[in-house]
């Protein structure tokens, strides 16, 4: 192990935050560290950060175990108690070399070890200017942060403040370094990266960045998305969907059911009809797009029938990709309050709801066998599709982009034939 370790949980944007921390405590000289980047999303992802704490300071007896991430914002005192952490920093904090440089020593009180700050206090989202994302064949940029929304299931906005936007003049020149640099694939993410340039002048839109930046950058090849709310997609993503070949075929949407009243009790903001119907629209634009969902399983007072709902949504929305969570209380949300279920009553629904996406899946790559495909080689003999679809195949170099065939099909992933693994070109 090097003498600074990064252990990731989540989302992309954690995954993009972690690349920052270590470039920050690199610049302070910490060193012999873990630093462990939660996430805060389902009771399971911190009970495995606490686990992954715990593994950490087995094999390290002698490093400081630094953690941070949403569940670290949301659950401060909780982590400090235990007797393997030595330090506890917030979501802003773990951004800034001078965290590190401060840390406490060892051996002080629970109280001493928390560094973290009132997140609903920090009103701007600097940019964070990154070269390489290590191990990645494809960068991640961050052009937002926080959310204003108030869904009664999710502890997020708890843990990363209100919504805040990157300049776009910053998130151009972050795409252009890494072009420079090799990068054919960049993924635009944010916590609710949708929600983009509300409180920027002028308002500017995602799809209105979105389109600067591939303006601006002509170098960059491909470009996707992280996640979306359908509900906020503006003309001018939907002008890209339709028009733009740089602009990757995959979507993955935040529709977490398929039932009106347990979206109404989630408080979103969209209803089922408004799911298919964005569903047909971005597909009638770009018949070749991949649609992704979130779905959640067994939410408070879902009866079999809501549920249904939520099965019968992946064939209406015609998904190729399920993210299948299981409801997971967070204390201090209002769904934790409503009435629960029996949780292998849940974990039931929610086998259920991954068997119906791996039927889904099925029929999506089955469909995409004889086709004629580009791959990005994330390692060797494993890459992605322009519409996200893993594929399995022998050669090619990690960062480099293939013309492929599509043989067939090999469980969830593609069988494919790379075609000119001679001229690939590479990534950093």
């Amino acid at each position: 192990m090097s003498s600074l370790d990064i252990i990731t949980f989540g989302c992309r944007l954690n995954t993009y935050e972690s690349e920052v921390m270590r470039r920050q405590a690199e610049e302070a000289g910490l060193d012999n560290a873990v630093l462990v980047n939660t996430c805060a999303v389902t009771g399971e992802a911190v009970r495995q950060a606490r686990q992954a704490i715990r593994r950490a300071r087995r094999a390290n007896p002698e490093a400081r175990i630094i953690v941070t991430g949403c569940a670290a914002q949301t659950e401060a005192s909780n982590f400090a108690d235990m007797e393997e952490v030595d330090a506890v920093l917030g979501n802003e904090e773990k951004l800034q070399a001078a965290s590190y440089r401060a840390l406490p020593d060892f051996g002080v009180s629970a109280e001493e070890k928390v560094r973290v700050n009132d997140i609903m206090s920090v009103h701007a989202t600097a940019p964070q200017m990154v070269d390489a994302i290590e191990g990645r064949a494809r960068a991640f940029v961050q052009v937002q942060n926080g959310c204003d929304h108030r869904c009664t299931f999710c502890i997020i906005p708890y843990g990363r403040g209100n919504s805040r936007s990157v300049p776009m003049g910053a998130v151009v020149d972050q795409v252009a370094r890494l072009v420079d640099n090799g990068y054919l694939e960049v993924v635009i993410t944010g916590v609710d990266a949708t929600s983009y340039g509300a409180d920027l002048p002028g308002k500017p839109s995602l799809g209105r960045l979105a389109r600067t930046v591939l303006d601006r950058v002509p170098g960059l090849q491909r470009m996707r998305l992280s996640s979306i709310d359908s509900i906020e997609a503006d003309d001018h993503l939907l002008g890209l969907i339709a028009n733009e070949p740089r602009f990757m075929p995959h979507l993955h949407v935040s529709l977490q059911h398929g039932d009106d009243m347990m979206l109404k009790r989630m408080k979103r903001r969209h209803l089922r009809k408004d799911a298919v119907a964005f569903c047909n629209r971005v597909r009638a634009l770009r018949p070749d797009i991949a649609i992704g969902a979130d779905i959640i399983a067994g939410f408070p007072t879902e009866t079999e029938e809501m549920f249904e709902n939520a099965l019968s949504l992946v064939d209406e929305c015609g998904l190729a990709f399920l993210h299948v969570f299981p409801y997971s209380p967070r204390e201090g949300t209002p769904a934790a309050r409503m009435p629960q279920h029996d949780r292998g009553l849940v974990r039931e629904r929610a086998a259920r709801l991954r068997e119906k996406g791996a039927g889904a899946l099925a029929r999506h790559l089955d469909a995409m066998v004889g086709t004629q495909q580009r791959i990005l080689v994330e390692r060797p003999g494993i890459g992605r599709t322009e519409n996200f679809t893993l594929a399995e195949f022998a050669g090619g170099r990690p960062g480099g982009i293939y013309e492929a065939t599509v043989g067939g099909r090999k469980g969830e992933r593609l069988a494919a034939r790379l075609r000119n693994t001679d001229t690939g070109s590479q990534a950093a």
